[in-house]
């Protein structure tokens, strides 16, 4: 049986490429995906019980049994240059949308995002707007460069956007988040929350943000003068790390 196995973040690195084609006996669960790369690359191994896996660009259990031709997703905590990857990424295209969420190569028009959302029944809309500093970790940060699992990201903002309408009750959302080389000071992540009330618009905002953190694809590489690291990732919620 083949699958095609995607690497993200210090994962690529470690393995030394992107992506491969991966030969595993039929019947074989994602399990057996960790345990090959495990073996191989110690690296890996040391890693394996923070990770995350997707099957066909949906989260997926250690006991996921895999198919032919299966897109399996080898995913560091999130953190969120670009490189694209995999069947379904193999094209640098400029963004990728839904219905509430939006990944992009270029600067975020705030104002248009606002703009849109503009409604006279509206009696907050929250911006929220997150730049890159200057520093982190005591050094002089350079500049940034974000790379994420695309298609699956936007899913995953998709369905955040969509739990917060229902949990909060706010009347619109708004999630546009930029990938591959971002200087100081640019946006690389912009929430816009339209609601009745304010008390509900920064609720929704806060959850939005600190969940995203934690669960969407997205990580990001800080350059620095003399070197550069991938920053530290949000841990997976229990639900999502493998659990073997």
């Amino acid at each position: 049986m083949r699958i095609h196995v995607l690497f993200f973040g210090q994962l690529k690195d470690i393995v030394g490429r992107p992506e491969e084609t991966l030969e595993l006996p039929s019947g074989s669960q994602v399990a057996s995906v960790l345990s090959h790369y495990s073996e191989n690359f110690p690296g890996f191994a040391s890693l394996v019980n923070s990770i995350a896996c997707s099957r066909n660009q949906e989260y997926a259990a250690a006991a996921t049994v895999l198919h032919e031709d299966d897109e399996i997703g080898l995913l560091p905590p999130v953190s969120g240059g670009f490189t694209a990857a995999g069947k379904n990424t193999d094209k640098k295209v400029e963004e990728l949308r839904s219905q509430h969420c939006a990944i992009v190569r270029h600067e975020i028009d705030i104002r248009s995002i606002r703009d849109e959302m503009d409604h006279p029944e509206n009696g907050a809309i929250i911006v929220f707007e997150g730049v890159v500093r200057n520093n982190s970790r005591g050094r002089r940060t350079l500049y940034l460069d974000y790379e994420a699992y695309e298609h699956m990201a936007v899913n995953e903002m998709q369905k955040l956007a969509q739990a917060s309408l229902e949990r909060f009750k706010v009347r619109d959302v708004r999630i546009v988040h930029r990938l591959g080389r971002l200087e100081i000071g640019d946006a690389s992540i912009v929430i816009v929350v339209a609601s009745a009330h304010r008390a509900a618009g920064f609720d929704a905002s806060r959850w939005l943000i600190d969940t995203l953190k934690k669960t969407v694809p997205i990580w990001k590489k800080e350059y620095f003068e003399g070197g550069a690291i991938w920053a530290d990732g949000e841990p997976f919620p229990d639900d999502v790390r493998v659990q073997k």
